[in-house]
């Protein structure tokens, strides 16, 4: 097929994308709770009953990727097993139980000429995802734009092409069954890459907003390129800081799990922070737990002379979103250089300090601006279904409409409903 055939059916096929979308959009946005709820129900009664075919399916996945030389942590980020089969399912039912946000009355008020204005929830529309190798990302996504009304258009990565159209397959199964549009979740079936292109840059009168969740390429891409207002983060580049007042116990599970819990996720701790005033007491124990978990660890110079498997770090290091076994460790001379260093070599995504000195947990908390920040609490605590949202499209870094966990009511709008009495302007 010559090059522009092949252009011409992108755009037939993703034209035709957008027409659909636009239409069940219309038929959600007036759907009842109880029928979104049905179709939730169903596609994880889908999903459990379907396990067997969607493994068949990641199975092909995996091998393709392991022929491709894929590192261990794509590998685990592509993979499904029984557990996260079971755990998809669980979040689509923790979607349906979540309150339905369309409809919300926000805000209301009359005004003294008599007038009563409503701030009203309502769908943002027509959803655009453009995502990498997470098969689960599928269901996430496509029962958070049911719940939230919005019809969405799924453009998942050639690595679990096989992973993901079997997880579709499902959710059409859910929608048939509540009576909705096939069209409300649709799943773009090329790996070509000008669908992502055409999506990005042709198809502004279809889509209402691109939400890119993958690494730092494609996120720049979509940045770069789309034409419609975009929901991301460029990557997670989050810090641990132990504090001088940290009990060392507590401040060792905390990185070892913020760490090696799963090194491949965007809340996985990247650097470690340490007091200096504590590095007598903490930093070599900290930096022996990580060598003996299997974690690589490159240190500015303490951290080397502390122990003598760590390697020397680089500026780029301190930048670096490994998204592996490895971890950058630097001794800091207190909270406010923790802080500066979070400020200069972060990417407002997720940090963390450990301490039991409360006034330096709120500096901490108050200064460090970051779309999540914790205390005492693992990193690896940025995620939407830990903060009770049933499931997240992934984790904004943006400022403007949603941060943080992008989960059902950041996927939507408002409205105001204005009601007279024959009131007109003098």
């Amino acid at each position: 097929m010559q090059a522009n055939e092949s252009m011409t059916a992108i755009s037939d096929l993703m034209d035709g994308f957008g027409r659909a979308a636009r239409s069940a959009a219309e038929v959600l946005g007036i759907a009842r709770t109880e029928q979104k709820n049905h179709a939730l129900r169903a596609a994880a009664a889908a999903l459990r009953a379907q396990s067997q075919k969607l493994l068949a399916a990641n199975d092909r996945d995996m091998h393709a990727a392991a022929a491709r030389a894929t590192s261990k942590a794509l590998l685990d980020r592509l993979n499904l097993d029984d557990q996260r089969v079971e755990a998809m399912a669980r979040g689509l039912e923790d979607i349906e139980h979540l309150a339905d946000p369309i409809g919300t009355v926000l805000a209301e008020w009359t005004r003294p000429n008599g007038m009563v204005i409503q701030r009203l929830r309502v769908p943002l529309g027509v959803i655009g995802i453009i995502y990498e190798s997470r098969p689960n990302v599928t269901a996430d996504a496509g029962a958070l734009c049911l719940k939230s009304s919005n019809a969405v258009i799924l453009r998942g990565g050639s690595e679990s092409a096989s992973s993901s159209a079997a997880i579709h397959t499902c959710l059409v199964e859910g929608l048939r069954a509540a009576g909705l549009p096939p069209a409300c979740i649709q799943l773009v079936p090329t790996t070509d890459r000008a669908a992502v292109g055409y999506m990005l840059g042709e198809m502004a009168d279809s889509i209402d907003v691109i939400v890119p969740r993958g690494g730092k390429d494609l996120i720049a891409r979509v940045q770069r390129e789309a034409r419609v207002p975009v929901i991301g983060h460029l990557e997670g580049v989050c810090h641990v800081f132990v504090d001088q007042e940290a009990e060392l116990g507590m401040a060792g599970r905390i990185v070892l799990n913020a760490k090696m819990r799963r090194t491949g996720v965007c809340g996985a701790a990247e650097t470690l922070l340490v007091h200096r005033r504590c590095t007598a007491t903490h930093l070599a124990p900290l930096i022996k737990m990580l060598l003996d978990a299997g974690c690589e660890v490159r240190g500015d110079a303490p951290s080397v002379l502390a122990d003598a498997r760590v390697k020397p770090a680089t500026e780029q290091d301190w930048y670096s979103e490994y998204l592996d076994a490895i971890i950058a460790v630097r001794v800091v001379d207190d909270v406010d250089a923790a802080i500066a260093h979070i400020h200069r070599y972060g990417s407002q995504h997720t940090d963390s300090i450990v301490t039991e000195n409360s006034a330096t947990a709120e500096r901490f908390l108050a200064r460090v601006d970051s779309a999540i920040v914790l205390h005492n609490a693992s990193t690896q605590f940025a995620d939407g279904g830990e903060f009770g949202m049933g499931a997240e499209i992934g984790i904004s870094t943006d400022k403007f409409h949603a941060r943080g966990p992008v989960g059902v009511e950041q996927l939507t709008s408002y409205k105001y409903l204005v009601r007279g009495t024959g009131q007109v302007r003098p």
